[in-house]
C-alpha cells in the first residue's frame, strides 16, 4: 500500500470501457482508490507502476475463447492479490479461479457496490464473495477437475521443468520412487475424472488447461536447456 495509505490497483482488460468505468468508481470511492490502466498489456502488470499495485483486477479472457487460468496461477504464485473481473457467469469458472487463489471473482454485471469493497478486501489480503456467487463458491461440483494435493502439484510442476525424475528428487529432497508415486497418483486422479493422461505431454496439456503451469514457464525452461 502507498505510503499515504491510498490503495492502488492495476486493471488489465481488453475493453476500454471497462477500465474507464472502474476508474470512475474508484475515483468516487471514499477514500479514493488509485487505478492504473494496463489495457490488454499483461506486461504492464509486472513492470512499471503496475508492478507495485496493491491489487490486480484481471480480465480472465484477454483472448476470446481462451480464459487464461495459467496467468492467474502465475500472478497468485508470485504473491499478487488478484480479483478476477470476468464476463463468465458460470459457477465452474468462478470456482476454478478461487481454487487457483483469486481473492474475489466478480462478473462484469456487478458494479461498484461489489468491486470497490472487493478491492479494499484484496488490499488487506482478505477474500470477498459477492452474493451472486456465494452459493457457487460454497461447494465445488466440477467432477472433471481432479483435486490435487499441494505436494502432488509441487512434484508435477518440478517434473515439467526438469529433464529427469532424478533432478526432481534432488530438488525436492525425496526419492525417485516417491516422485513416481506422486505422478502416478496424479494420473489416477485425472483418469478418474475422465481426462486420462498416459504420457508426460498429455499431463502437461491437462496442467495447462487447469492453470497448474503456464506456457511461459515451460518456454523459459526450454530456453535454458
Amino acid at each position: 500500500m502507498a505510503a499515504d495509505g491510498v490503495i492502488t490497483a492495476v486493471i488489465v482488460d481488453d475493453h476500454a470501457a471497462i477500465p474507464a468505468g472502474v476508474s470512475a468508481w474508484c475515483a468516487r470511492a471514499e477514500p479514493p482508490i488509485e487505478l492504473i490502466d494496463a489495457g490488454d498489456r499483461l506486461a504492464d502488470v509486472w513492470t512499471g507502476p503496475g508492478a507495485d499495485a496493491d491489487v490486480v483486477i484481471f480480465d480472465l479472457e484477454l483472448v476470446p475463447g481462451r480464459p487464461d487460468f495459467g496467468e492467474l496461477r502465475r500472478l497468485v504464485s508470485s504473491g499478487r492479490r488478484v480479483i478476477v473481473y470476468s464476463q463468465h457467469t458460470d459457477d465452474a469458472t468462478a470456482i476454478k479461479c478461487v481454487d487457483l487463489g483469486a481473492l474475489a471473482y466478480l462478473t462484469k454485471r456487478e458494479g461498484p457496490e461489489h468491486l470497490v469493497p472487493a478491492i479494499r478486501a484484496a488490499a488487506r489480503g482478505a477474500p470477498y464473495t459477492p452474493p451472486s456467487l456465494s452459493g457457487a463458491l460454497a461447494a465445488d461440483e466440477s467432477p472433471d477437475r481432479p483435486r490435487l494435493s499441494q505436494r502432488e502439484t509441487e512434484v508435477l510442476r518440478a517434473w515439467f521443468v526438469s529433464s529427469s525424475k532424478d533432478l526432481v528428487a534432488a530438488k525436492l529432497n525425496i526419492t525417485v520412487k516417491t516422485v513416481d508415486t506422486y505422478i502416478t497418483r496424479v494420473r489416477v486422479k485425472y483418469a478418474n475424472a475422465g481426462r486420462a493422461a498416459r504420457t508426460k505431454s498429455e499431463l502437461v496439456s491437462r496442467a495447462l488447461d487447469d492453470g497448474i503451469i503456464t506456457l511461459a514457464e515451460l518456454n523459459e525452461t526450454d530456453a535454458q536447456v
